[in-house]
């Protein structure tokens, strides 16, 4: 497979059964209802269809497209999104093939102000980051959505149409324009997955709101051999690009990306000319260092984002749904974390679990992480891009203290790196019944990882979690009180796909147990990570997110946070926080 040439793949349009049977018409009735149409087979789009497909719900993908990404685009993929892809059985691929990294450094024209280590704890089976080549990420997903039966790709297939036709079990009718003609293409649920400039988004009349920075950036992809190390580097005012900022990271393949900032009144067309983009490069690598241009693009970027991701039968995705500016690597990671939420709640609610309503909450917690990526790439580019004198006074200053004090080295900011939003106001989530457990993994948090091991060896905490919902127990299932043990085993059976993994210290052996995966806690590190003495729990969702927490496992407290985590009792949001 790594012979590929994932730039420049394509792939061959094929009439698909709505067509054949309905002769090409638009205006025929459709053949049947799927239970979800996704438009846009990028890196989000493709997440989505993986993940409902791996929980058994069919899916069509279109696209209007035949080709995965050309160039770089999105480089930086997070932790968190690697621990998503490992669940969606493309992560280990991603990671070989990708540059790991987790130092930043930050220098003021020619001098190293500020550094940060991003991981700097042992103990995660996944590094801080690692920088992939986004047609690489678009093709092991495709490889891997293609290996999967329920999953139905259409290239070719442009969506001109939608027509909502009311109630929550009514779905949605597209029009799909093909080279043999147009079809209507029938689901129960759209995911607009297709991109910044969403045609689903024009097509209802939507827009997105925020604010366009006036400032253009060039991108080269430069393909040479050089002795930088796999970090990324960032300068303010360097010498051979003085009164702008420039971005180094490394990429497989003995390619590097350098964005070079240009300012508002550059002209794009000239700027991506090589009599341009060459002398720039040279100035940063020095004349007899030798390379070739792989790719070059000029980018302006805003940070906004649709009022609701939710529309009837309609949810927005990814870009189509927000968009911030690159520093910080928010995009796409974000954008699969938008996958992970919505997915297993259209299955929930597809397969009986959960009614329609749950769905609101997929809009309602993915805007206020919008909200908060926002917020802060925002800040990151007025620190970068000083739109005033008094700005870029304050930014200089910083600069220069952050070199002897370290109150300063806080203030430093060439694009906060992605992180996951605690969720702390989710309606799923039941109050903290352990706030005295300390650590971060409070009721709306991501799981932490762990080293443990199994009867059958070791592994990782996170390989355990997802899915489904989890109880995680921590200690030894032999020490539980017989009675609790079996209502435990008994809230598998309650109707909610539910599964159970205890957790025990490192002095156990390995063991088994009928109605429950057992874990050894190989290093202590996931107690302490999770704040956890013998008797503790913690409720997960199928997306890894904590939703409720106990010093002691109560049947009854966790089959109630169980029906509410499922959308069965739903509260209010509070005002301003997650309200949709």
């Amino acid at each position: 497979m790594s012979s590929i040439d994932y730039q420049r793949l394509s792939f061959p349009y094929q009439p698909c059964a709505e067509q054949q049977r309905t002769g090409q018409s638009a205006d025929a009735a459709p053949a049947a209802v799927h239970p979800v149409a996704v438009v846009g087979a990028g890196p989000v789009g493709l997440a989505t269809a993986i993940d409902l497909a791996q929980r058994g719900v069919p899916v069509v993908l279109v696209d209007d497209d035949c080709t995965l990404s050309t160039g770089s685009r999105a480089i930086c993929f997070s932790k968190r999104t690697l621990d998503i892809f490992d669940r969606l059985g493309c992560g280990e691929r991603m990671v070989e093939k990708g540059v790991r990294w987790h130092v930043g450094r930050v220098f003021l024209r020619d001098e190293q102000v500020y550094s940060f280590d991003l991981l700097p704890e042992s103990g995660h089976r996944r590094p801080a980051f690692i920088n992939l080549q986004q047609y690489y990420l678009e093709g092991y997903l495709l490889e891997r959505a293609q290996a999967l039966p329920n999953i139905e790709i259409r290239w070719h297939n442009k969506v001109v149409g939608v027509e909502s036709r009311g109630g929550a079990d009514a779905g949605v009718v597209l029009t799909v324009e093909t080279p043999d003609g147009c079809y209507p293409l029938a689901a129960r649920y759209v995911v607009a997955a297709d991109g910044s400039r969403s045609p689903m988004r024009k097509l209802l009349g939507l827009d997105s709101k925020g604010r366009t920075f006036r400032d253009r950036f060039l991108i080269a992809d430069v393909r040479m051999e050089a002795d930088f190390p796999a970090e990324r580097w960032f300068w303010f005012d360097p010498p051979f690009h003085p009164h702008q900022s420039v971005l180094l990271h490394r990429q497989p393949d003995n390619v590097w990306r350098i964005d070079f900032q240009l300012g508002w009144d550059a002209d794009p067309v000239l700027e991506k000319s090589p009599e341009r983009v060459i002398p720039r490069v040279q100035a940063l690598l020095g004349k007899d260092v030798k390379f070739e241009l792989e790719w070059v693009s000029v980018y302006t970027f805003s940070c906004q984002r649709m009022d609701s991701f939710r529309h009837g039968n309609i949810l927005f995705a990814g870009d189509a749904a927000h968009g911030v500016s690159p520093f910080g690597a928010r995009g796409a990671n974000s954008g699969v974390q938008d996958a992970e939420n919505l997915a297993w709640k259209l299955a929930y609610v597809l397969q009986g679990h959960a009614c329609d309503r749950l769905l609101d909450t997929y809009a309602s917690e993915r805007e206020f992480a919008a909200d908060e990526n926002i917020r802060n790439s925002t800040r990151s580019t007025d620190f970068i891009t000083p739109k005033s004198a008094a700005s870029r006074v304050f930014r200089d200053a910083v600069l220069a203290l952050s070199r002897r004090h370290a109150f300063a080295r806080g203030l430093v900011n060439s694009g906060r790196l992605s992180v996951p939003a605690v969720l702390h106001d989710s309606p799923l989530n039941t109050e903290d019944a352990a706030p005295d457990a300390g650590g971060k993994l409070v009721p709306g948090a991501v799981c932490c990882d762990a080293p443990v091991s199994a009867v059958d060896g070791a592994g990782w905490l996170l390989s355990h979690l997802g899915g489904d919902f989890t109880l995680l127990v921590f200690g030894n299932p032999e020490a539980i009180e017989a009675g609790t043990l079996a209502d435990l085993a008994a809230l598998k059976q309650a109707g909610t796909p539910l599964q159970l993994v205890y957790v025990t210290d490192a002095a156990q052996p390995a063991m088994t147990c009928t109605h429950a995966t057992v874990l050894r806690d190989d290093e202590g590190l996931a107690a302490a990570r999770y704040g956890a003495t013998p008797g503790t729990c913690y409720l997960v969702r199928p997306d890894q997110h904590v939703c409720a927490r106990w010093h002691r496992a109560d049947p009854a407290a966790i089959r109630a946070a169980l029906a509410r985590a499922t959308g069965a009792d739903l509260r209010a949001p509070q005002p301003g926080r997650m309200a949709a």
